[in-house]
């Protein structure tokens, strides 16, 4: 035992000693860190504002509507009041204010944003429907709203983004890289997105801080809505480096989307797998042409080739 102590004593030290205080892992803040258990707890509870028949806390033992969601606004109030008090001190222009001036502007944001409640509800009506209409396996809308990934990273995405707005630092991200964990869904909380958007399957993809989205954009797993290049690095910072995607467009799985100049017009229709790096008129159909597929059999050396069916349609299969 007295080994494991001096075991434990030594390594203590040796970390200790690590913690030069030159590099940024090694800094020691002098204010508390955003709680992200805290900022998930805000989301749920939130969610649970948003579809206030689907989603109920257990502890809350009441019988009315009113009640409930003045329980649950009141939990969310105090947290978010809480956690933005801490991250207003990531922004220059809030470092300088004694901790009263912190909470009172904290304040402020909070009641602000939890005034776009009923717009953000407005939206994801329309995200509801719009998957229903867009999805034959949907049986109907409560197994959307229970089960479907993608309305879930769509809602966590239309929170975050308000607060994005309020410009509050580093919650926003908190809160869609939750639901990225969750869904394999990345959206940025700066991505400006229409409404009835529709995400179907949604695993792997990706939209990026500026880009730009309609209504009635479907989407599909896999689909990257990028930068053309990140080398600038910091320097790129709030310049427009991401898509523009106009309304009623499609784009099927696999797809790549990149750079700040580029815009698929209104009724586009971009096929599996296409690569693109500039503009797409409207009502255009992109497609990858002439694909080749090989087979190869065992019982033979010899190899077969046949192109895909040149049909318009095989690039809608999903």
């Amino acid at each position: 035992m007295h080994k494991l102590e001096e075991n434990i004593n030594k390594l203590t030290k040796n970390i200790l000693g690590d913690y030069i205080d030159t590099r940024t892992i090694d800094e020691i803040k002098t204010f508390d860190h955003p709680d992200n258990e805290d900022i998930v707890e805000i989301i749920e509870a939130l969610r649970r504002i948003i579809f206030p028949g689907y989603f109920r806390n257990k502890n809350y033992r009441v019988y009315t509507v009113r009640n409930n969601i003045s329980m649950i606004l009141e939990d969310v109030i105090f947290k978010l009041i809480r956690q933005i008090s801490i991250v207003l001190r990531y922004d220059e222009k809030y470092v300088s204010l004694e901790e009263n001036e912190i909470r009172t502007t904290a304040e402020q944001i909070t009641f602000e944003y939890l005034s776009k409640i009923p717009k953000i509800r407005a939206l994801i009506e329309t995200d509801v429907q719009a998957a229903y209409d867009g999805d034959p396996a949907a049986y109907n809308k409560d197994e959307i709203i229970y089960s479907y990934p993608g309305l879930y990273a769509i809602l966590v995405n239309r929170l975050a983004h308000e607060l994005f707005l309020l410009g509050v630092p580093l919650i926003p991200r908190v809160m869609t890289e939750h639901a990225h964990s969750k869904t394999g869904i990345d959206i940025h909380p700066g991505a400006t997105i229409g409404k009835y958007f529709f995400i179907d399957h949604g695993t792997g993809i990706v939209i990026g801080e500026t880009t730009e989205i309609g209504d009635y954009v479907k989407v599909y797993q896999g689909v990257t809505l990028g930068a053309l290049s990140t080398r600038g690095g910091q320097s790129l910072r709030n310049k427009k480096r991401h898509p523009t995607i106009e309304d009623n467009v499609t784009i099927y799985s696999g797809a790549s989307i990149l750079g700040g100049e580029t815009v698929v017009g209104k009724n586009a229709v971009i096929g599996g797998n296409a690569f693109i790096t500039r503009s797409v008129p409207a009502g255009a159909k992109v497609s990858i042409k002439n694909q080749e597929l090989r087979y190869n059999f065992e019982s033979s050396k010899s190899v077969k080739s046949s192109e895909l069916d040149p049909e318009e349609s095989w690039f809608y299969i999903i």
